[in-house]
């Protein structure tokens, strides 16, 4: 099924009355019926499926694996009231091992009724509220001889809303001074600057309190509080397009849209396909892309930018808090972006094809693989604090100041 071959019926069509505008909650007793959509060959298509069921006992449904794929996929069936066994291939990615993996492992659709369920929650809402809102606001919101239509809708109205408060925010927005307050402090080593901390992060906006704290300090000697910490830092999480498309715009100022453009040519360019769907909702890869990481690291490995990198034995994250999860993946059709693995045999004859921004784009992709199976940073933290009375400010009212650091171990 490419797109929905079906819709959902009109107002008019459920309650004859309902054809002029007016202000009334256009909800049936039941559900809305589906209808054959007819726009393009959606209608050729949709008998072609009916024929086939008529002749089958078994169906796999083989949509996308998220919640409007169920419906898509499913709302055929029960439209044409098919009764036969019905199982489900899930797939995160759509090259042969993953499609023959998902076949091999096929689960009763009767387990993903209530995402079907959540589909058609969704889209019966959307009938009801958007068609039914949009017509009131029209009739009493439009001015009296004005054409047009205002839409509501459950996307687009709360958007809009978001981008009507920010400009708000900026137009009221009015600047204040505030006060920083920083000291040297010396020791036997040498010096180090620290900062005034106030609690809760409070900015201090009276200057008279500012500078009774820095005289205070000015004037104080006494022992430094250290404490010195081992910690572990996991590496970040894999991209979805989100994470890829802000962490471009960061570095490179990139637009959204040239970051999708630039990801979609490495996909399935002519030549290249050096990475996975870039159009991914998730930040895990599946469990049994765990069979994929030698390869990979391998094949990035012998790359001129990467072949100073020695990884050694790679780190398998598994669960939520890593990489590899498959919990992560239910309901999602789409995995993490990360290098193509089927490709790692002549990846220099395809990066040779590569303008300069798609050799940029994936050498970031191939950073944040890598990354991810490499182990944990390892740093010493080390938090210096003075507490610094100051007794203009009343006879029990003390100001903290603290440095950080931080040396790499790992």
């Amino acid at each position: 099924a490419i797109d929905d071959l079906l819709r959902l019926a009109e107002p008019h069509e459920v309650n004859a009355s309902w054809k002029s505008w007016a202000c009334v909650l256009l909800k049936p007793e039941g559900l809305y019926p589906t209808q054959p959509a007819t726009e393009g060959n959606k209608s050729s298509k949709f008998k072609a499926i009916a024929a086939a069921l008529d002749l089958c006992d078994q169906v796999i449904l083989a949509t996308d694996c998220d919640r409007e794929g169920q419906l898509i996929g499913q709302e055929i069936l029960e439209h044409l009231r098919y009764r036969g066994t019905v199982r489900r291939a899930l797939f995160t990615a759509q090259d042969p091992k993953s499609l023959r993996q998902a076949f091999d492992k096929l689960k009763p659709n009767r387990e993903l009724h209530p995402l079907y369920e959540a589909a058609v929650a969704r889209q019966q809402a959307d009938q009801i509220f958007n068609l039914s809102l949009t017509r009131t606001a029209t009739r009493t919101l439009l001015a009296h001889g004005v054409k047009g239509v205002i839409g509501i809708g459950r996307v687009k109205t709360p958007t809009l809303a978001i981008v009507c408060l920010r400009e708000l925010e900026i137009r009221n927005f009015r600047v204040e001074d505030y006060f920083e307050i920083v000291a040297t402090a010396k020791v036997e080593g040498g010096t180090f600057l620290m900062r005034h901390a106030p609690p809760a992060k409070a900015r201090i906006r009276d200057r008279a309190q500012a500078e009774a704290i820095a005289k205070a300090a000015a004037m104080h000697t006494g022992p430094l509080a250290v404490s010195v910490e081992h910690r572990r830092q996991a590496p970040p999480r894999l991209f979805d397009l989100p994470s890829l498309q802000k962490t471009c715009g960061q570095r490179w100022g990139w637009t959204a849209d040239k970051t999708l453009s630039i990801a979609q040519e490495l996909y399935d360019g002519d030549g290249k396909k050096l990475i996975t769907y870039p159009r991914a909702e998730a930040r895990h890869l599946a469990e049994n892309q765990i069979a994929d990481v030698p390869a990979i690291v391998a094949g990035m490995t012998r790359l001129r930018g990467f072949a100073h990198i020695e990884i050694g034995r790679p780190v398998i994250r598994r669960g939520k808090s890593g990489h590899f999860c498959d919990k992560a993946l239910e309901g999602v059709s789409h995995h993490a972006i990360v290098p193509n693995v089927n490709v790692m045999d002549d990846l220099e004859a395809r990066i040779a094809k590569l303008s300069d921004d798609e050799k940029r784009l994936f050498a970031l992709i191939c950073r944040s693989y890598l990354a991810a199976v490499m182990p944990d940073f390892e740093y010493r933290q080390t938090v210096v604090t003075m507490n610094v009375p100051v007794p203009q400010l009343g006879a029990r009212t003390s100001a903290e100041f603290r440095a950080v650091g931080r040396i790499p171990l790992v």
